[in-house]
């Protein structure tokens, strides 16, 4: 009822819901940026201690489960599910807006707060600039991000397969609160968890539906109005619909699956008819940039650097961490039959690799583009970058066109794990609930991001991603406790 009433009223008051939603926004980043900071420490050491310690050979679902998906089919749903629609739209923007503002110069839509220079660098020392923007890409891009989705779907898939209990967060909280867990924390617990993944769902919807109406303008001069966006969100979403209807196996694992396939070759692509030398050679040049850089980025008090704490770190984090609930959950769907080890290895480790190469590849690519006088990425609105990027090398329609069908796709399994997720858990936790359950969800998602897009543009959606990112951090740092609580119980009962 409250997500309903909310979205009437920003449909119903665009004028005035817009400059409340931007001042929610730098409110939010402003006053909270230390404890996101802080939160997404303790998320990385948590996973790290997991991954050291005995309590790492804890199978999930028991001694004797084995895995229900090979793992490739793993790594794509995860991987898919997890951040595919941010690293299409950041990809190139992110890496050259840090560097152009490391630079000393001005950021021209090259990053999400455009009035904020993301970090403070030398006047003139490229390579200095490069390797700053890089590392500060990384940061926002790597451990931090797949921690926070680990301690969630590591929480779930601990309680409901070790544990027997129903696959929702209030479960989580069993050893903290008992059988009180059925009663009134739960709901607000579960209640959080809706609310968190429908405003983070819909404020990547709203990033995709940017960005591919932006690429159709650039290869077929198409409309890039406000009604040309919700056109597209009504399509995507139905093709989400479709997807949810068929299920894990038939839908949203095929889905997955292509689109890994098309993000590789796309990748490969950019790698061999790019910039060749600097991409290979930057990537382990990135690597040790982004290792010296972690604990100086990390800290919440010692970087005198506001700007970017409450520009960048506190948004990504808000952003995360509300789409811990869904990717989290959606994780621990397809995870059964893993050590707690092999899952938390998996889930930090490959998708930050391929994150750092693919931000290498089109990011690092737009910077030695734009260093060689090509102006015409710095130029451009931010949905843009990619697109210009790629004029830059052979068969810029065909990349193009792969560039537009991967932003959709993304969009599209981001949007049908995502109603999975919420159908389950507005059904208590169980798995298989009904058909109409699952396309209501799936409809409303997309209606929650039409409106916010109606509502206030991007401001509001980043309000409305930080606003429910903000008391979830809460709800994560409390699993955080169960979890190790429950896996010391879990590690007694083996023999």
């Amino acid at each position: 009822m409250a997500v309903v009433l909310f979205t009437a009223a920003t449909l119903l008051f665009p004028d005035t819901l817009g400059p409340f939603f931007a001042a929610l926004r730098d409110t939010m980043t402003s006053n909270f940026d230390w404890f996101f900071l802080v939160s997404g420490n303790v998320f990385v050491l948590v996973c790290l201690g997991l991954i050291l310690s005995s309590l790492g050979s804890v199978r999930l679902g028991g001694p004797e489960a084995s895995p229900d998906f090979s793992l490739m089919g793993w790594f794509s749903m995860l991987f898919a599910a997890g951040m595919g629609i941010g690293l299409m739209f950041f990809g190139v923007s992110k890496p050259l807006g840090h560097f152009t503002a490391a630079l000393g110069g001005p950021v021209v839509e090259g990053g999400v707060r455009t009035d904020w220079a993301p970090l403070d660098g030398a006047p003139g020392d490229e390579m200095g600039a490069r390797r700053l923007a890089m590392a500060a890409t990384i940061f926002h891009w790597g451990l931090h991000p797949w921690a926070i989705y680990a301690v969630v779907a590591l929480a779930l898939a601990l309680f409901a397969y070790n544990k027997g209990l129903p696959l929702t967060l209030r479960s989580v909280f069993y050893p903290i609160f008992g059988e009180r867990v059925w009663g009134w924390p739960g709901h607000i617990i579960d209640v959080l968890a809706v609310l968190a993944t429908l405003f983070g769902l819909a404020t990547s919807l709203g990033i995709g539906a940017e960005q591919a109406a932006a690429g159709f303008h650039f290869l077929f001069g198409w409309s890039t109005s406000t009604t040309a966006k919700i056109v597209l969100i009504v399509v995507i979403t139905a093709i989400a619909t479709a997807s949810v209807v068929l299920g894990v196996e038939k839908g949203v694992k095929r889905l997955s699956e292509i689109n890994m396939v098309l993000a590789i070759l796309l990748l490969l692509f950019v790698i061999a008819f790019g910039s060749t030398t600097a991409i290979l050679t930057g990537l382990f040049g990135n690597l040790r940039a982004y290792a010296a850089e972690l604990i100086p980025l990390s800290n919440p008090f010692g970087r005198d650097d506001d700007n970017f704490r409450q520009g960048w770190t506190a948004f990504y984090w808000a952003w995360w961490i509300s789409w811990s609930p869904f990717v989290g959950m959606f994780i621990a769907r397809v995870s059964r039959g893993r050590t707690v080890r092999q899952f938390l290895v998996a889930v930090l480790i490959v998708p930050s690799l391929i994150s750092v190469l693919w931000m290498t590849a089109f990011g690092g690519s737009a910077i030695t583009q734009t260093l060689e006088g090509f102006s015409g990425i710095t130029d451009a609105a931010l949905e843009l970058q990619l697109f210009q990027m790629l004029t830059q090398i052979p068969l810029t329609a065909v990349t193009s066109f792969v560039g537009i069908v991967l932003v959709i796709v993304f969009f599209t399994t981001s949007s049908d794990s995502g109603s999975l997720v919420i159908d389950t858990i507005a059904a208590g936790g169980k798995i298989n609930a009904p058909v109409p359950q699952r396309i209501f969800w799936c409809s409303f998602e997309g209606l929650v991001a039409i409106a916010l897009l109606l509502g206030g543009g991007l401001a509001a959606l980043q309000a409305m991603a930080v606003s429910t990112g903000l008391p979830f951090t809460l709800v994560l740092l409390g699993a955080c406790w169960a979890t190790v609580k429950g896996l010391i119980a879990e590690k007694r009962e083996l023999p």
